[in-house]
């Protein structure tokens, strides 16, 4: 047997594996495929306060080694979001994460006091990568000062443990990093998808009608994994490592370079029952390696 459980401070969770958000729905679409008792947590689609279209199609664009998306944070809108909360939590005891958006600091602030208050939410993902309308397009997590402002602003009004969400297009993702732990952040969870660009070179315009969208899948996971590695050498909380995760042996890596656990992304999308393969392979991996807990490989990559 091996001891696949990880310690947050705040909550513990039964094993690493953290479906993401945007690629597992509100969970209640997975049920059919495994039981989701079986994961550590899961991360419900992004939620605005108000109801989104999202963007107009296409959305998705594949890549030899991934996937680009512009799917524009489509969804129902936050009071619509708490009834679904109410049938998952009835159907799982994992923990239910809800990742907050917003395009101006008081929306974050106005999601994340609208799930504070539901005992079946356990964490809030605070998604600081959203385009923000008062910052001229530019999202909170391309700034240490409005990380740190908007951080702050949030923590100061809830009690639910606090996760904040990194995007990788910056220029020092540490600096980020450690401005959200500064304003109280309780763990942090990265990376978010990286821009990205497709082209139809028939008709001679981008594929997407934003231009520029999220790349995620295999292709990122030596970025990410980098940045992993950078952020839990700067940060004394919990590190959530995303990226490019899809066998037992990728999250074991992601442990490797300090990441308390995972959130798997664009690989639940071309296989519903991936986590349950990870976790399988994540075990026999261990045993392979006499690894008898994950604190034992936590951190300890050495140069």
């Amino acid at each position: 047997m091996v001891n696949l459980s990880v310690d947050l401070g705040f909550i513990t969770l039964k094993n690493p594996i953290i479906p993401a958000s945007g690629t597992f729905g509100y969970g209640e679409e997975f049920s059919e495929f495994f039981n989701l008792d079986q994961l550590g947590g899961l991360v419900l689609k992004g939620i605005f306060l108000n109801a989104r279209n999202g963007n107009p199609s296409p959305r998705l664009s594949e890549t030899p080694a991934g996937l680009l998306n512009s799917i524009g944070l489509a969804g129902p809108g936050a009071e619509a979001l708490k009834p679904v909360i109410h049938r998952l939590a009835r159907m799982t005891s994992t923990p239910i994460i809800v990742n907050v958006c917003g395009e101006t600091d008081e929306e974050y602030l106005q999601v994340a006091r609208c799930f504070d208050d539901m005992p079946e939410v356990k964490i809030l993902e605070l998604n600081i990568s959203c385009p923000n309308v008062a910052a001229g397009g530019r999202c909170p997590a391309q700034s240490d000062s409005h990380t740190y402002r908007l951080v702050s602003q949030v923590k100061q009004r809830i009690r639910t443990p606090l996760m904040v969400k990194l995007s990788p297009n910056v220029a020092d993702i540490t600096s980020v990093a450690k401005a959200a732990e500064e304003a109280g952040a309780d763990s942090l969870s990265l990376v978010n998808t990286f821009l990205g660009l497709a082209v139809d070179l028939r008709r001679r315009r981008p594929v997407f009608h934003n231009v520029v969208a999220g790349l995620s899948g295999p292709a990122i996971k030596p970025l990410a994994l980098r940045m992993v590695w950078e952020v839990a050498q700067t940060v004394s909380i919990p590190v959530i490592g995303i990226g490019g995760i899809c066998s037992g042996k990728d999250v074991l890596e992601y442990i490797l370079v300090g990441a308390s656990a995972v959130q798997t992304g664009t690989i639940n999308l071309v296989e519903p029952g991936a986590s349950l393969r990870i976790l399988r392979e994540m075990k026999d991996e261990m045993h392979r390696l006499g690894i008898g807990a994950l604190d034992q490989l936590r951190g300890t990559l050495s140069s």
